[in-house]
């Protein structure tokens, strides 16, 4: 692959994530047909690139766990409450996993990190300028393009951009929602400050991409994000520390580890309600309690095989036109990715996903405290792009306690990508240029 089809590639793959990530942006400017269209093209760019790799290379995209699950997932068609929808739903699944695979199966690891930070960066950046040009030219709330909103007086989570960059936030960025964009800035921080250790980015630029993703971070004032940025820095610490212990003296910081972390989650219920009443929300997260106890009713009616997989929720579907409003807003998923799971595709389905969400992390810890075969006989420290899969996972991990987004777009396709990639024979996971 000469010079210019490797940047070709890699802008490619830059592009694949924004539009995954920030597809609101996208159906707020272009509309839901524009975005389809679009993603569209990018399911045939990437199909192209696949048929002409080396077939030797397609074993080892092969993850038996999450092909099980996607079967389940399908066959859950069958006994489908809504299977025109769980159909639709599938093949969303199927397309956001095909493309995440595309991306692992053709990309090597330093390109891949490469491409994914490209498109945090310009999720990041455009997010401020796009709240900065509200706050000083338009100094209103915007809606999205693209939709008959009448006359009546609209809920504030339907609006685009709340105009609340001068007020320190909570800012939705051009995601249209602060704890998506919160969320985002996590993992940019994650990959610029590995990316930064690593040398691989001037310093310069990486230090001030590092404090344009804390200070998003900050603007969004998400209550979720901030829990899972403590679950980031204890997974760090502790495998950080973990390099420095001998593998025959580790069970001392692992019983270190679990205490303090079983001590940690002791104290949450004591701060919790003063943190989020600091970040102007509700004690149950913003309405979850009631979301959770809806869903909760739809899975004790059907705890063993679910109610079909479909997803996002479609709000043309019973019960889903109706399960989750708050504030007059209709949610379209159950803001907890294991309930959403159970309620989908009953405990079978939600076993499959927990098995795949352990083995994932199970891989990354020891890719992140152990040394590749390779580098047992060299001199050189351990690489910090050997952590990033373990930090990715716990992030997404955490914030499906809180969200559904693991199970779509974004979401999907970067889980997808990191437990495949630690799975498939490559020589780690980025390399030291």
């Amino acid at each position: 692959m000469n010079k210019a089809r490797e940047t070709a590639h890699t802008g490619l793959v830059g592009f694949t994530f924004f539009t995954l990530f920030a597809s609101e942006a996208w159906r707020s400017v272009i509309g839901w047909w524009g975005y389809l269209a679009l993603g569209g093209v990018l399911i045939i760019a990437w199909l192209i690139i696949v048929l002409r790799a080396r077939r030797s290379l397609y074993w080892r995209a092969f993850t038996p766990s999450l092909a099980v699950f996607l079967a389940w997932a399908g066959l859950s068609i069958i006994w489908s409450h809504y299977p025109g929808a769980s159909a639709l739903g599938w093949s969303s699944t199927l397309a956001t996993t095909f493309v995440a695979l595309a991306i692992v199966l053709t990309t090597d690891r330093a390109k891949l990190i490469r491409g994914l930070g490209f498109a945090l960066r310009w999720i990041l950046g455009l997010s401020l300028v796009f709240e900065a040009i509200v706050a000083l030219f338009v100094r209103q709330p915007v809606l999205p393009f693209w939709v008959d909103w009448g006359t009546t007086k609209l809920p504030e989570a339907f609006y685009w951009s709340q105009n609340r960059l001068f007020e320190l936030g909570p800012i939705q960025g051009i995601v249209g929602n602060r704890n998506l964009l919160g969320f985002i800035a996590l993992l940019g921080l994650i990959i610029f400050c590995v990316q930064l250790a690593d040398g691989v980015v001037w310093r310069t630029s990486g230090i001030m991409w590092v404090v344009i993703a804390v200070a998003t971070l900050l603007l969004t004032r998400s209550s979720t994000v901030i829990v899972a940025v403590v679950a980031v820095a204890i997974a760090a610490a502790g495998s950080l520390w973990m390099r420095t212990r001998p593998v025959t003296k580790r069970w001392g910081v692992y019983i270190t580890m679990w205490t303090g972390s079983l001590a940690l989650m002791a104290t949450v219920p004591l701060v919790w309600d003063p943190a989020v009443n600091l970040l102007g929300k509700s004690s149950d997260a913003s309405g979850r309690g009631d979301i959770w106890n809806s869903v909760w009713g739809l899975i004790v009616e059907r705890p063993i095989f679910g109610w079909g997989w479909i997803s996002y929720w479609a709000p043309w579907v019973d019960p889903f036109s109706h399960l989750a409003v708050f504030e007059d807003v209709l949610y379209l998923q159950a803001h907890n990715a294991w309930l959403d799971v159970w309620m989908q595709v009953g405990i079978v389905g939600l076993v499959l996903f927990a098995g795949l969400v352990f083995m994932g992390l199970w891989r990354a810890w020891f890719v992140a405290v152990d040394r590749p075969q390779w580098d047992l006989n060299d001199n050189r420290p351990y690489s910090a792009h050997s952590l990033m899969p373990l930090l990715l996972l716990v992030a997404l991990t955490v914030q499906s306690f809180a969200e559904s987004r693991i199970l779509v777009e974004g979401g999907l396709a970067l889980f997808v990508a990191v437990i495949t990639a630690l799975k498939m024979p490559a020589r780690g996971f980025g390399e030291r240029r």
